[in-house]
């Protein structure tokens, strides 16, 4: 089945799910004044370098001019010199990146509604109604010589994207985007603070604040993480008795000075054997809740590990290894524009109802961002070729006329 064609390239086809007052409007909020190359340039600019993953500003500014008859019809976009799209990054107000993937990524949930339902994280456990978002943090490495904003360690730079994922979705809630120089746990409280009664919290032991604990508690939020390695409590009473994978389940209290007055109230204990990559290994988990089976508060933990999946994604799919700039902000605006094109590709394949992984929908748009064809038919002309050629483990065997 061959797709259908379009009046305009798929790269407008892409830029009209973005509400076309939009950029302007933030812009203006965020003190952003130009005369040549406008917002709306220098965002369109950035998706195309995602995109079409783009590896220095020679590249991006040297595409674009190739085809700057097709840039022009969207929304009177153009092409930067190499130097104006440097300046651009480096002193624009990145904020207005991180507002712009909030107002999408809201319009687009509250336009369609069933966006990203269909597309939860296959760990989901399922019995569970309630939100539940994952917590977690991943590490972005720089070069120190270059970026002292972000050292992080004495011959390393890395920035870091605290991220809160909501795993019935898949789409982000909440995110942090700064340098690597601060514990995770320091984030924790900004992340978790929209979280609503009932709603589902999980994170690793780095997220680990026992007053942040406790706060959650009040706030009636239910919270699931590891035990560390340390911690000093007292068995109260056992829940329930060891059964499979269960090995204990215990109601505790803390026992170190500074622990026992940021958390004074009890803990759930549950000792519990995780399959992980094949392998069961015996993880602890501690958690708010006295309600749950103890087998569902080791599968809310492993429901975890879907945003390790959401990272792995964005950063060996989209274009946030190699920089287009040293400095805070420049960093900033590529990552929040990644995340944005994340959000366009996801909502791309709902609307498609695409079948194949993230990374194949990238590489397909990838192929006809410039061409005239309705890009929902290339998506779901997508799969429809016949088979590949058989393959054999040998070659078969040849008979040539004359030889035996």
């Amino acid at each position: 089945m061959k797709p259908d064609k379009s009046n305009v390239c798929s790269l407008k086809q892409i830029c009209q799910l973005i509400p076309g007052h939009l950029v302007q409007k933030l812009a203006d909020k965020h003190g952003i004044k130009t005369r040549k190359f406008s917002p709306w340039s220098h965002v369109l600019t950035l998706l195309y370098a995602q995109l079409s993953h783009s590896l220095s500003l020679n590249d991006i500014c040297d595409s674009l001019q190739n085809h700057s008859g097709s840039l022009e019809p969207i929304r009177g976009a153009t092409v930067p010199k190499r130097n104006t799209l440097s300046n651009a990054n480096r002193t624009r107000n990145a904020d207005m990146a991180e507002e712009l993937f909030w107002s999408v990524l809201n319009h687009l949930q509250n336009k369609y509604a069933g966006f990203g339902i269909q597309q939860k994280y296959t760990g989901f456990p399922r019995r569970f109604k309630k939100a539940i978002h994952a917590v977690d943090s991943t590490t972005i490495q720089l070069v120190a010589n270059c970026m002292p904003w972000a050292k992080h360690r004495r011959r390393k730079a890395a920035a870091k994207c605290h991220m809160k994922l909501n795993l019935q979705n898949f789409l982000p809630s909440f995110a942090i985007v700064k340098a690597a120089n601060t514990h995770d746990s320091t984030e924790a409280k900004e992340l978790c603070a929209g979280m609503l009664p009932g709603e589902i919290v999980v994170f690793d032991k780095a997220y680990v604040d026992y007053k942040h604990l406790f706060h959650l508690n009040e706030r009636k939020v239910f919270w699931v993480t590891r035990a560390k390695d340390n911690m000093s409590y007292e068995i109260i009473e056992n829940i329930s008795e060891a059964k499979g994978s269960i090995i204990r389940d215990q109601r505790i209290r803390l026992k170190g000075t500074k622990t026992q007055l940021h958390y004074p109230t009890e803990l759930r204990l549950v000792e519990a054997e995780v399959e992980i990559d094949g392998k069961l290994k015996k993880m602890v988990f501690i958690t708010n809740n006295f309600k749950w089976a103890p087998s569902s508060v080791a599968q809310i933990y492993k429901s975890r590990w879907g945003i390790e999946v959401f990272f792995k994604q964005i950063k060996q799919t989209l274009q946030i290894s190699d920089f287009l700039g040293h400095n805070e902000n420049a960093i900033r605006w590529q990552v929040w524009t990644a995340l944005l094109t994340y959000v366009l590709l996801r909502f791309l394949a709902f609307q498609s109802k695409w079948k194949y992984s993230f990374s194949r929908i990238f590489t397909v748009i990838r192929g006809v961002l410039w061409s005239r064809l309705e890009l929902y038919s290339v998506l779901k002309s997508c799969g429809t070729a016949s088979d590949p050629p058989r393959l054999y483990s040998t070659p078969p065997q040849q008979y040539l006329p004359g030889f035996t």
